[in-house]
């Protein structure tokens, strides 16, 4: 069991994260201040929102120079939705610059034929790469998506997996050293979901 810090800045989906990852035998600590982190072998940073009043409650907690911090000394980190938008330097949503750990930029999924926006509901995963959630030989890794915004990195060597809409590709996971963030719900993706989330904690150290 580890005990793995939850942020908590008021646009997560905490409720269903922590039941996902008790359910996995995990303590969850939930984060508002950094001191409530020393305890803790992983953070995760969840969300649920727009990406202009995610940032503003970011810096209104006062954690984000301790969270560059962590992710800098090498210690796991995983983002979820909203979670991964943040990583990178803007968003095509708003207008306040995103946390600026990963390089690249956050647009609006472009407009498809037969294709809506929101893209949400169940989509397969397609690996890029091997990675530490799965492995680029295996099939049926169906995971839940609703987000209009996807990640542009400028390094694509990043992009551990992608999910298809209509003919463009769309970034799903993101794997960069100890950071680890997925586009899509892993709490609100079943067997799957629950796959996914047992190999990151089997890889923390």
């Amino acid at each position: 069991m580890h005990k793995i810090g939850l942020i908590d800045y008021g646009m997560g989906n905490i409720h269903s994260v922590t039941k996902s990852l008790e359910s996995l035998g995990e303590e969850i600590i939930l984060i508002k201040n950094f001191n409530d982190s020393k305890l803790c072998k992983a953070l995760i940073l969840p969300g649920v929102g727009a990406f202009d009043p995610a940032m503003k409650n970011l810096i209104n907690t006062d954690l984000i120079t301790d969270l560059k911090s962590w992710i800098k000394s090498g210690k796991s980190f995983f983002g979820i939705c909203l979670g991964l938008q943040l990583l990178f330097e803007s968003s095509d949503e708003g207008k306040v610059q995103g946390l600026g750990i990963l390089k690249g930029k956050i647009q609006k999924i472009p407009n498809v034929v037969n294709q809506r926006i929101p893209h949400m509901g169940w989509c397969q995963l397609l690996p890029t790469k091997n990675n530490t959630l799965f492995g680029i030989e295996e099939l049926n890794n169906w995971v839940y998506f609703v987000h209009s915004y996807h990640a542009i990195p400028d390094d694509l060597n990043i992009i551990a997996a992608q999910v298809d809409y209509g003919p463009e590709k769309l970034t799903a996971i993101i794997e960069n050293d100890n950071l680890l963030a997925c586009q899509f719900h892993p709490e609100k993706s079943g067997i799957t979901g629950e796959k996914l989330l047992r190999r990151w904690l089997s890889n923390i150290q």
